[in-house]
């Protein structure tokens, strides 16, 4: 039977298309008159999903850390011995691969030949072939790989600072796993955790470009093999919202000390629209407190006191947290300053004229998004975490002043805040 084809549209005239094929698989058809079109296919699972069990079956299932990962890496290997990308660069796309967290993601954009592309994506993906040879092959590639990005002080400040604020959660382990961990690695733990996680209900198909669903969906039809549909328990540590440590430190060939600022928050919704609501009011709020034509922004950089600043936040299912890095001679005085000037919007207030202006430019940069070729590959991030695209236009129109108001105490106390630092060798 051929699955109902359901048409969203929002506010601002965009729309997509979505259907649920009979193995589970969701699939969003976002259609676009882009010169090249853009295809993800995602399943949830990444470095966080270490500890599950599967509904029905008894015992739980405890893999190494960096397994996921490695899996990414593997389903580029076909039984055949032909390369994945050749069979792209016959048809004149640009393949790719990455693992998150949450979220393993296979993709591709072409210009032309879209649907002989996207049979190649669904091929490879759904068809693991892992034996001792290639597995214990990858290891090593993997293990170099590994060794590279702690030798990298842009990556041990990120991954020090998430150690620093989760004592046990699995946020704070590294995407890749270590050298350790990844000897655990076996064939048959891979085929285990691709079974499980690459049952295709626990999977997103998202195209973005020139794209008829109804041509998706033949082809679904036509590449993916039955399988069984698994619900999977996920378990995940329990957490204190104060962080595990207020700092850490660490020396590298720098020129001057790099410093990342965390703020801890474990208050997380349940339900996706209140995620999604608040994912709005924090990243303006963080934008009105330490966005570019911010007053800390504007005093630290005039000042001399920093060498280049930024601020960041995330919020969704998995991890809630704020980031702010820079360089600069001495990052106890940075870390000081935050302070003083959290205690100074303490006493003060927030500006509704700021929270107006980085309203607008949130709009604005939402509406652009709507423009890029990678549509498809925002609209996943959004989708893995139960949010619907549209979903959050909608926060952004109806987030009030009094709500990012409200969010400013709940989010800004010293208990919740770490630093990472990386000092120059010759001054440790």
């Amino acid at each position: 039977m051929k699955p109902e084809i359901i048409e969203k549209t929002n506010a601002i005239g965009e729309a997509y298309y979505y259907a649920k094929h009979k193995s589970g698989l969701d699939i969003y058809v976002i259609p676009k008159d882009f010169a090249s079109s853009y295809a993800v296919f995602a399943t949830k699972y990444g470095a966080i999903d270490n500890c599950f069990e599967i509904e029905g079956e008894e015992g739980l299932h405890e893999v190494p850390d960096g397994i996921a990962h490695y899996l990414e890496h593997k389903m580029f290997e076909n039984e055949d011995g032909v390369d994945t990308f050749s069979r792209f660069a016959e048809y004149g796309a640009n393949a790719n691969a990455f693992t998150t967290p949450t979220m393993t993601a296979y993709l591709f954009s072409c210009t032309n030949h879209l649907y002989e592309n996207l049979e190649i994506l669904l091929d490879y993906v759904s068809k693991p072939y892992f034996t001792p040879e290639n597995v214990e092959k990858e290891r090593g590639i993997i293990g170099q790989e590994i060794r590279m990005y702690e030798d990298n002080p842009g990556s041990a400040i990120y991954y020090n600072l998430l150690e620093a604020m989760y004592e046990k959660h699995q946020t704070r382990v590294n995407v890749a796993g270590t050298v350790e961990s990844i000897a655990k690695i076996t064939p048959e733990l891979l085929y285990d955790c691709y079974y499980t996680f690459y049952n295709f209900s626990n999977m997103t198909l998202c195209i973005s470009g020139r794209a008829e669903m109804d041509k998706v969906l033949e082809l679904v039809d036509k590449i993916l093999p039955e399988r069984e549909q698994k619900k999977i328990i996920r378990h995940y540590h329990d957490e204190k919202p104060e962080v595990y440590q207020k700092r850490v430190s660490a020396s590298f060939e720098v020129a001057k000390p790099m410093f990342l600022i965390g703020v801890k928050d474990m208050d997380i919704a349940e339900d996706a629209k209140l995620r999604t609501k608040k994912a709005v009011a924090m990243e303006i709020l963080t934008d009105m407190l330490f966005g570019d034509t911010s007053p800390f922004a504007i005093d630290v950089y005039e000042s001399g006191l920093v060498n280049g600043f930024d601020a960041s936040c995330d919020h969704a299912h998995d991890s809630s947290k704020i980031f702010l890095e820079g360089e600069c001679e001495n990052p106890e005085e940075v870390y000081d300053h935050f302070i003083a000037y959290l205690d100074d919007i303490r006493k003060n207030g927030l500006s509704r004229e700021d929270f107006d202006r980085v309203k607008r430019a949130s709009y604005a940069s939402y509406i652009k998004i709507f423009d890029s070729t990678r549509l498809a590959d925002r609209y996943t991030f959004m989708l893995h975490d139960d949010c619907d695209p549209f979903d959050y236009g909608d926060a952004l129109k109806s987030v009030t002043f009094e709500d990012v108001e409200a969010l400013f105490p709940l989010l800004f106390k010293e208990e919740y805040f770490a630093m990472s630092v990386v000092n120059p060798i010759a001054e440790a």
